[in-house]
């Protein structure tokens, strides 16, 4: 690479590298308590817990459940029934109306004793629930969102333009060389490299899926528009429905229709993801990858028939794939852990490379140690943020 191409990449390198460190500062401290949620969220006593009754009871018909929310909350209606994973809960997702946008209250219930865990708003504490609005969105809601969209491109090209430029950098040092002996500047330079290349997979990975999860309303309203509008077409104009199957009956039937799959959600009929007259059952996987990935099955409300099942398309699943690898979720704890150190190592890569560029914005005495050094001894191209 000619010295002309290197000092191209090195300015885009250093100039996407300040317009997004500050914001990645913030997403780095918040995203680290992220990576635990649900374990703070229960050491908080936040998490539901089952009630106490035997694991081999038998589990109540969500049509009982969904009267036991709505006698709890009698001024709501049900919208959504979502299962909790790995344990006989479910979540009853209120609103003031079927076809309402906006969840009003969110009851969870003991499948088993029909008992109500938990009534309330968010099912994170409120301090997690914060600290994951000011990640995802910045309390901006979308526009934030959309914003912290064009800063992880952003971020993506730093990281990019950063490894092009590692290798004139070290082609007159061994990897992983750290000049400790020599001026601040130089050990910072060196410290800079050697963990923002260490970590640039995990980086690539944190970023592209970050990319991705600040479209998921962009993803959600697209598959209502297209996937769903198509599904639930030939029921445009049909009159509303006077009566409707029980829920545990539409269940049942998505369930035949795809064996070795498990309940998720049920939309219930007239809500934003079933349309009038269905029943929009989205069932999961049994294992570690397939549970993060959804299909729905459109299921009659008025006679229980299937109407049609189908796999997502492809940019709804890699945004349901790319939620939890964002945070380590598949993994348990141990992947959990090294998602938090590779935080913590970004961080110093952040602040090292915040610390040379005013290092060498405004010259100090280390500075000055640094040029007399330079003239002395040959050194290899510098790779500044």
């Amino acid at each position: 690479m000619t010295p002309r191409a290197v000092g191209i990449w090195k300015s885009v390198h250093t100039w996407t590298s300040l317009v997004c460190t500050l914001f990645l500062f913030v997403l780095c401290l918040t995203g680290l308590p992220l990576i635990f949620q649900e374990d703070l969220d229960r050491a908080f006593g936040q998490r539901a817990v089952p009630d106490q009754a035997p694991v081999s009871a038998p589990l109540l018909p969500v049509d009982q459940l969904i009267a036991i929310a709505r006698a709890e909350r009698p001024n709501e209606v049900v919208r959504f029934a979502t299962k909790v994973d790995d344990a006989p809960l479910w979540n009853m997702e209120m609103g003031t109306s079927i076809d309402s946008m906006k969840l009003t209250s969110l009851v969870t219930i003991d499948a088993r004793t029909g008992k109500i865990m938990r009534v309330g708003q968010r099912l994170r504490s409120p301090v997690i629930q914060f600290i994951k609005d000011l990640h995802t969105e910045l309390l901006l809601s979308q526009p934030g969102e959309l914003f912290l969209c064009a800063i992880g491109l952003c971020f993506l090209a730093a990281i990019a333009s950063g490894v092009v430029v590692y290798g004139p950098f070290m082609r007159r040092l061994d990897f992983g060389t750290v000049r400790a002996a020599r001026a601040p500047r130089l050990k910072w330079l060196d410290l800079h490299n050697l963990t923002g290349i260490a970590v640039t997979l995990w980086l690539l990975v944190v970023g592209v899926t970050g990319v991705i999860n600040t479209l998921s309303k962009q993803v959600a309203n697209r598959w209502m528009r297209t996937e769903l509008a198509e599904m639930i077409g030939p029921w445009r104009n049909a009159p509303p429905l006077d009566k409707v199957i029980p829920a545990q009956l539409a269940i049942e039937t998505a369930l035949r229709a795809a064996p070795g799959m498990e309940v998720a959600t049920v939309a219930m009929p007239g809500s934003m993801f079933a349309g009038r007259h269905h029943y929009n059952v989205f069932l999961s996987g049994n294992e570690p990858l397939t549970s993060k990935l959804i299909m729905p099955v459109l299921i009659n409300a008025a006679d229980g028939t299937l109407t049609e099942k189908r796999s997502l398309p492809l940019y709804a699943q890699v945004l349901f794939l790319s939620k939890p690898l964002h945070f380590g979720d598949y993994g348990g704890m141990p992947l959990k852990i090294i998602w938090a150190l590779l935080d913590l190592i970004t961080l110093i890569v952040l602040g090292s490379g915040l610390y040379l560029w005013a290092a060498q914005r405004w010259p100090s005495r280390a500075r000055s140690a640094v040029a007399v050094e330079q003239t002395l001894i040959p050194q290899p191209v510098e790779h500044r943020p």
